[in-house]
């Protein structure tokens, strides 16, 4: 019995040692490193991890005396390494992932794998879990069991129906024997376990995992707010800085151009800024008068074209309204009994005595009555 203890001792000596070299030869080589949670995770899940990151990294478990004992002896070989910031978080159900490739793939390779668990009695619940409403699947008999979890229920077609939704478990909080047999007899999965990524090591600095998710559009704004802000307080304050220059130099040049149009002073730069003032149009406003008069040619235009169109397309209404106008252009035909001046006496006595006996003639015409009267009257004036 001793030699198979010393036996068995002296084979988990030799185990120990070769975990302890190993794991030095990892901090000594690897510059990056994550630490990684492995609560609830299962033999099978952390084999299928392994191959996923197989080539690209090497995942490292362990006992945590172990490790702090082989950390304590690498730091005492290599005073001042960077890895000693991973010796506080060498506590827990912990392991490690070196890697030297892309920090972000990795981690989304580590992440990757999830598997659905059932609630177990006493576990602490990593999320909220709300059970929906529908149909159970459970036969009306067992009601009073949904009753004294305070559950509301109701019977359709012959089973029982959750009507609201239910927040059984807080996330934070263990979960009871009743909320684990529920989701057990509704066949819930309400969790899922992988490995968490509790922190991040790369040359040197540890940090969260959450600055992964920064990208480089991320950082080049929040570079322009910090260079926007410098250069701000520099011109508030009348102190130079790299920020600030360019804008100090473009103030003081709009200075000087303002002094030199109110003065007969000027330079180089401000020459162009003269010319314009005094002579607008040779830099293009000229050409916008041009455009005007154009616009005014084409404004005249319309009407006589509007013209033409209504005379194009008048028909008989329009010919008469034409002769119309023209007869209120001509001058008045004198009548026949008008006197007429310059003529001799004789000649204007025959002339009455004629316009006398036509007018006879009309009257009679007239107390005839008659369409034709009217229209013969009116030829007469004429």
């Amino acid at each position: 019995m001793s030699d198979d203890g010393n036996a068995g001792r002296s084979e988990g000596w030799l185990k120990k040692r070769a975990y302890g070299r190993k794991l030095k030869a990892l901090l000594a080589d690897s510059p990056k490193c994550f630490v990684v949670g492995v609560d609830n995770v299962g033999s099978r899940q952390m084999q299928q991890i392994r191959q996923a990151l197989r080539g690209k990294a090497t995942v490292l478990m362990g006992k945590n005396t172990t490790i702090r004992k082989v950390f304590r002896e690498f730091l005492a070989e290599n005073p001042d390494h960077p890895m000693a910031e991973l010796l506080p978080y060498v506590h827990g159900n912990i392991g490690f992932v070196f890697t030297d490739a892309d920090l972000i793939q990795t981690r989304d390779t580590i992440v990757a794998n999830r598997v659905p668990a059932p609630a177990r009695v006493g576990a602490i619940a990593p999320v909220d879990v709300i059970v929906p409403p529908g149909p159970t699947g459970c036969d009306p008999g067992q009601t009073s069991w949904f009753q004294a979890l305070q559950i509301a229920t109701k019977i359709n077609r012959g089973q029982i129906e959750i009507i609201n939704p239910v927040h059984l478990v807080t996330k934070g909080e263990k979960v009871g024997n009743s909320e684990a047999a529920l989701l057990q007899k509704l066949s819930i999965n309400p969790f899922t376990y992988g490995l968490v990524v509790e922190a991040v090591y790369d040359n040197g600095n540890v940090f969260d995992p959450a600055v992964l998710d920064i990208t480089e559009d991320d950082l080049i704004t929040k570079l322009h707010v910090g260079i926007s802000a410098v250069a701000a307080l520099g011109l508030e304050i009348g102190y130079p800085t790299l920020a600030s220059l360019p804008h100090s130099l473009s103030n003081a040049f709009k200075n000087l151009v303002a002094i030199a149009l109110e003065t007969e002073y000027t330079f180089e730069k401000a020459e162009a800024f003269k010319e314009y003032i005094a002579n607008p149009g040779a830099f293009g406003g000229g050409g916008g008068g041009g455009g005007g008069g154009g616009g005014a040619a084409a404004a005249a235009a319309e009407p006589e074209k509007e013209e033409e169109e209504e005379e194009s397309a008048g028909g008989a209404g329009g010919l008469f309204d034409d002769e119309e106008d023209d007869w209120k252009r001509l001058d008045p035909i004198p009548r026949l009994n008008d006197p007429v001046g310059g003529g001799g006496g004789g000649g204007g006595g025959d002339a009455g005595e004629a316009a006398k006996e036509e007018e006879k003639e009309e009257e009679a015409e007239e107390s005839a009555g008659g369409a034709g009267g009217l229209f013969d009257d009116e030829e007469d004036d004429w």
